[in-house]
């Protein structure tokens, strides 16, 4: 970690859910934080705890760059990135426009990327830097309906690989988190989503099931993945990857140990 000053952290999504405890925990920490997020209405919380809100679509360039160069023009320093920006596009591949479906890659790839690229020459220039990608454990096992969202957390999780093998000579740390189920908004709009596209047609049986299995969950408090980011801080060398949240653990576990066959089996069952 780096010394003298307050380490500054920059965290997108930061107006709900995840994201906001995120940002409210580090501050705690001692961390001089920037939450970034495009409602910036909804950050009050963050701003009267003391810490700097942005407005910062991670599909607008120009604002990435405008947000990135305030930090160092006000801090000098941008010691971590906690890449948290990202939506669930929900509906059968079947009915998903391909535009929603590039809109989702964007969002939770391609911003991701360009924001990286944006701060990485600044860890680099002090040889110091830990980048967190919120991914999910749907980068790792998929489910009915949410085949575009899982098709952006795979891809997140080739690409954190990539990075942390290029970036790791310089003082860097790429750290991946996988979520289970977490109390937040996401759900919700990812239930609207399907029921909006695929409610009414060959898969609105499907669509039924999924949203009767999702009320039916409770998801663990967003503490649970905030407290993962803090151990990651705080590690002399933190692990490549953290899951936490609701089913987590067991989901991975069973994804590493069954066959493709039986995992589809056992995801279908719980649709019953």
């Amino acid at each position: 970690m780096a010394t003298g000053n307050k380490p500054v952290a920059l965290i997108t999504g930061a107006s709900s859910g995840m994201g906001k405890d995120f940002a409210l925990r580090l501050m705690k920490e001692g961390y001089i934080v920037y939450g970034a997020a495009r409602r910036v209405d909804r950050m009050q919380e963050i701003a009267a705890a003391g810490g700097h809100a942005l407005a910062m679509d991670v599909t607008d360039d120009a604002a990435m760059v405008a947000a990135v160069a305030q930090i160092i023009r006000e801090q000098g320093r941008i010691d971590v990135l906690i890449n948290n920006a990202g939506y669930g596009q929900y509906g059968a591949l079947e009915d998903v426009s391909l535009e929603d479906a590039r809109k989702q890659m964007e969002v939770n790839l391609f911003g991701l990327g360009r924001l990286t690229q944006l701060v990485l020459p600044h860890m680099r220039a002090r040889k110091f830097g830990r980048i967190f990608n919120v991914s999910s454990v749907g980068g790792k096992l998929a489910t009915p309906l949410g085949g575009w969202y899982h098709a952006s957390k795979f891809a997140l999780e080739g690409y954190s690989d990539a990075l942390r093998l290029e970036v790791r000579p310089f003082g860097i740390d790429v750290i991946v988190i996988e979520p289970g189920g977490v109390e937040s908004e996401w759900s919700g709009i990812a239930a609207k989503e399907a029921e909006r596209i695929s409610g009414r047609g060959a898969y609105a049986g499907l669509v039924a099931k999924v949203k009767k299995m999702q009320a039916s969950q409770k998801g663990a408090p967003p503490k649970a993945i905030t407290d993962l980011i803090v151990e990651g801080l705080r590690a002399r060398t933190p692990r490549t990857r953290y899951h936490g949240g609701m089913m987590a653990g067991p989901m991975l576990f069973l994804r590493g140990w069954l066959s493709d066959r039986m995992f589809d089996r056992m995801i279908m069952m719980a649709l019953r």
